[in-house]
């Protein structure tokens, strides 16, 4: 077996289960979990008619490179999405359909890192979504970690890091918005990265899968082609970007998304995922064509998520420490113990569950971003995450007593 595999660590749900398993909950109070970003809000009907319609299909091999009317309508949301210029994307050459943003993040670091020259090094945010580690691992690269920290703006800081190790940087994982932190970079955050990249002669890839869960209708994040757009550099060299349907339109199951960008990365990508045998089934080519087309399910999606917002902050913002996220569904507060402590303690008096944030970061010479801190995953419905928050509220005023 690949020797990398013992690099991998546990993954945080699994590091969460060890954490709990002697626990007994209690048994009067519903479970809430708001430890995992798995949306709760409702599938498009229009998307699963449009799936059901389709499913005679299964009887035909999709290609890899998905079908032209898919390609042709993620060019055009990302040209509507990100104000990019009509037809500045090629359908054929530029985008590529995946299944979903894990698989893609994953073997596009296979493809990218060339594990034969010494000190192959991907950098990556910390905190983190495992997969950026894992992928760099097993593709036989290490891993520098980038703490992104409340004086930071919860932003990796790009100028902390050597230029001895950027010489050796194959890949710079980015991921905006952030998870857990919600935190945005910003057009002069992008081009400090892109003029490194050029510098040093690494790919960018930039991790988008939060950007249509914001909280302002009126400033969706920036992401990288449109900072690419803004910088003049409309080949988007050195540059990809992933997106998803699973938060975007409540579609996790579906596993659909695409990675675009930089036609000669996407060219080579391509080949590689043509031996990979990642390729969408034709139903699912058709439900996300759907997904894709509309954006009032959407808009409905964000004021959810809003509400949510607005009424859990009122409850927690005399009993926590956090600031308000700019997108995804996260809340990171600081805890008034230790984070594992806090998850744990919370499970067994309250039931409901939380992530340690811990267990979605690793401590560098800078001390661990995540430590006393904890992931809430605002997925559930309103009265649900109200009722988690009340809860949340009373374990804290708890442990005030307990001092």
């Amino acid at each position: 077996m690949n020797p990398n595999l013992d690099r991998l660590h546990p993954y945080p749900f699994e590091k969460l289960r060890q954490l709990t398993a002697d626990l007994d909950y209690p048994t009067h109070l519903e479970p809430i979990a708001l430890s995992i970003g798995e949306p709760k809000h409702a599938a498009p009907e229009f998307v699963k008619q449009r799936l059901r319609d389709a499913v005679d299909k299964l009887g035909q091999y999709p290609t890899t490179k998905g079908s032209i009317e898919l390609r042709k309508v993620i060019c055009d949301w990302l040209e509507r999405r990100f104000s990019l210029p009509s037809a500045s994307l090629d359908p054929e050459q530029q985008v590529l359909p995946v299944a979903g943003t894990r698989e893609a993040l994953f073997a596009f670091t296979q493809a990218v890192v060339d594990a034969s020259k010494d000190g192959a090094l991907v950098v990556s945010p910390n905190p983190f979504y495992q997969i950026y580690e894992g992928a760099a691992l097993l593709a036989g690269a290490e891993v520098h970690y980038l703490n992104c920290d409340q004086d930071r703006g919860y932003i990796p800081d790009l100028q902390a890091v050597p230029a001895e190790l950027w010489q050796r940087c194959q890949l710079l994982q980015l991921c905006s918005p952030g998870n857990p932190t919600g935190a945005v970079m910003s057009l002069a955050q992008y081009q400090q990265a892109i003029d490194l990249a050029d510098r040093y002669d690494f790919v960018l890839s930039s991790d988008e899968c939060y950007s249509e869960v914001y909280l302002d209708e009126d400033n969706p994040p920036l992401g990288l082609l449109d900072a690419c757009q803004q910088l003049g550099r409309t080949d988007f060299s050195r540059c990809v970007v992933f997106h998803s349907l699973s938060k975007r339109s409540n579609l996790p199951g579906l596993r659909s998304g695409f990675i675009a960008g930089d036609k000669s990365l996407i060219g080579q990508f391509l080949n590689y995922r043509t031996y990979h045998g990642c390729a969408l089934s034709l139903p699912v080519q058709e439900a996300s064509i759907a997904a894709w087309s509309d954006e009032t399910h959407v808009i409905e999606n964000r004021a959810m998520y809003r509400e949510k917002f607005a009424a859990v902050t009122e409850i927690l913002k005399d009993c926590l420490e956090f600031t308000a996220p700019t997108a995804s569904f996260y809340l990171w507060p600081k805890t008034p113990i230790d984070d594992a402590e806090f998850a744990r303690g919370l499970l067994a008096e309250q039931h409901v569950t939380v992530l340690p944030g811990q267990f979605l970061s690793r401590t560098t010479a800078s001390g661990n971003p995540g430590k006393n801190r904890v992931r809430m995953a605002l997925v559930a419905d309103k009265q649900q995450c109200i009722e988690a928050a009340e809860r949340i509220k009373l374990y804290v005023q708890s442990l005030d007593h307990r001092e």
